[in-house]
């Protein structure tokens, strides 16, 4: 299958190759927000049965490096991998499943929250995580 002009046109625009594994691993990004790498490869092996997991990690360390994918990693849980960049949103994680949502921005722009101390850094971005039980487990558990 080819990229889409959009894949296309956003891998041109990060100044990358356009290849069939990265197509297809940003597709797949695209497709499943909070993906691990399995969820990434197993999306991925649905277009190109033969890719290795080592491309899809690769793919994956490129995209990331530039800018059209964001790799987060709440305490925890493995590696998730989202096309949602360069907005300061933040993430909530049901601690019972596991699912991640997104969360915007507590206040304007990035970073969005102001530390009490910045120790000499010029602070570009903030990263928070709520945490608590979705809807799904919430309504699950027992009265």
């Amino acid at each position: 299958m080819q990229p889409t002009p959009e894949i296309q046109q956003a891998l041109r625009g990060a100044e990358l190759r356009v290849t069939r594994q990265r197509a297809a691993v940003l597709a797949a990004v695209l497709a499943h927000p909070h993906a691990d790498t399995d969820t990434v490869l197993r999306a991925v092996r649905d277009e190109l049965p033969g890719v290795s997991h080592q491309a899809v990690y690769d793919s994956l360390h490129t995209l990331t490096g530039a800018g059209l994918v964001r790799r987060i990693q709440p305490a925890g849980s493995v590696s998730r991998y989202e096309a949602r960049t360069g907005d300061n949103h933040h993430h909530v994680v049901c601690r019972s499943c596991g699912s991640v949502a997104d969360v915007d921005c507590a206040v304007g722009a990035a970073p969005c929250l102001t530390p009490s101390e910045d120790h000499g850094f010029v602070i570009d971005e903030a990263e928070v995580v709520f945490w608590g039980t979705c809807g799904a487990c919430g309504a699950a558990r027992p009265t």
